[in-house]
């Protein structure tokens, strides 16, 4: 007898309090942070400077800035190679809107190119095509922790001269053919906001190998100065800066946290593995892949419903919220990550970014067409996913992964209720 929906008045496949919030805090994060508090420096302190450092050794890239976001960073890789007014960037047609609004944020123009339906990051393979004498430099989105195949997309921007970026903000850990992401591109940006696997509250870091964008994401950072805090500075500024400096007490909590990075991983990979294989089989569900020479940091696990299937391809957004809510009723921790494909947004399709139309109305700049018929993939995906962290992360473990499961077989089977 099939068992009945909590959307329909039955018992939660899961109880309240069973998944356990994100992120864990020990004493560890507790000693750390004081000793901050405690401290003298509040704002670009010790800690900071530290935290770089361990990141950098952690990921295994020569240089590291901690910022105030991953957006900031993302900004920073911008600046870092070199874009300009009319630039154009490249990003994938669906992540988070920092992706794209990153370029707007120094006059560029996104150009944005098709997801690849089954990894849900960029088309590598319509890369190409998007690219003209204006482009300056790809964005690769490591989209919900798994990797881009970034030897590919390094060839291709090596035979155009472009500059490559990565938007790690999601993928700490991750990585392609035994080399961690943020050590591919150029420069790359990561996050620390409260839900990415290594959460300091808020925060980012820009990361890069090369010393002449290490200074120039810095002058970028740090109000237009040519000097970190502490170096002499002369409170001269030279260019175009922002204040996307860190705090003492966010970058001690990130160092604390960093500590357990390696452990949080395995067990995000532990957890999935068991979300996966409750999960096979399942009519009507696409679960995410794993594909050769990737190693996916589970960031966010994203259930796509084939609604073909379903019988709800005319109606396929309106459907996928029905089976979330009824998802959520169960107690699955599950949500739509990012309702709008990045080119639908308002600020794109009125390419209005500053007023008087610029950076599109620029002279430098050339006409980009942003027709939404272009990114069926991103659109299709866009309406068709829910996604979730929480019941992946530590402290919680594969018996929870396995409840979830339970509680996403017990919808999808009585489906027809919805």
């Amino acid at each position: 007898m099939a068992e009945q929906l909590a959307v329909k008045g039955g018992p939660k496949a899961i109880p309240d309090g069973t998944i356990k919030p994100w992120p864990p805090i020990d004493d560890v994060d507790r000693k750390m942070v004081m000793a901050s508090l405690e401290g003298t420096n509040h704002a670009f302190g010790p800690n900071c400077t530290a935290f770089e450092k361990e990141f950098a050794a952690w990921n295994g890239n020569k240089y590291a800035i901690t910022t105030n976001s991953g957006t900031a960073a993302l900004h920073m890789g911008v600046v870092a190679c070199g874009c300009g007014t009319g630039d154009e960037v490249l990003v994938p047609a669906y992540s988070w809107s920092s992706s794209a609004t990153c370029a707007l944020h120094h006059s560029c123009i996104p150009v944005f190119v098709d997801i690849d339906y089954d990894t849900m990051n960029i088309d590598l393979d319509k890369i190409e095509a998007a690219i003209t004498p204006r482009t300056k430099a790809i964005i690769a989105v490591h989209l919900h922790g798994l990797p881009v195949p970034m030897d590919k997309l390094i060839r291709i921007a090596h035979r155009h001269n472009l500059k490559v970026i990565e938007d790690a903000c999601q993928a700490h850990g991750a990585a392609y053919r035994g080399k961690k992401v943020g050590t591919w591109g150029h420069c790359a940006a990561f996050s620390f906001n409260q839900n990415k696997c290594l959460c300091a509250g808020e925060g980012g870091m820009f990361v890069t190998d090369d010393p002449a964008l290490h200074a120039a994401a810095l002058q970028l950072w740090s109000f237009g100065e040519t000097r970190r805090p502490g170096e002499g500075r002369d409170f001269h500024a030279y260019a175009m800066g922002w204040m996307y400096r860190n705090d003492d007490l966010g970058a001690a909590f990130g160092r604390a946290q960093l500590t357990k990075l390696d452990g949080y991983l395995a067990r995000q990979r532990e957890n999935a593995e068991a979300l996966t294989e409750g999960l096979r089989g399942v009519p009507g569900l696409i679960l995410p892949e794993e594909p050769q020479h990737c190693v996916h940091n589970w960031y966010n696990y994203t259930l796509r419903f084939d609604m073909e299937q379903l019988g709800h391809a005319e109606d396929a957004s309106d459907f996928r919220y029905k089976i979330m809510k009824a998802l959520q009723a169960e107690g699955v921790e599950t949500s739509v990550w990012q309702a709008f494909i990045l080119p639908a947004m308002t600020v794109f399709q009125a390419k209005n970014g500053f007023g008087e139309g610029h950076p599109w109305s620029s002279p430098h700049a050339r006409p980009v067409d942003y027709s939404l018929h272009q990114y069926p993939n991103a659109q299709k995906h866009s309406d068709r996913h829910t996604g979730m962290t929480t019941p992946l992360r530590a402290p919680n473990g594969p018996d929870v992964a396995r409840l979830v499961a339970h509680a996403i077989r017990k919808v999808m089977e009585n489906v027809k209720e919805l």
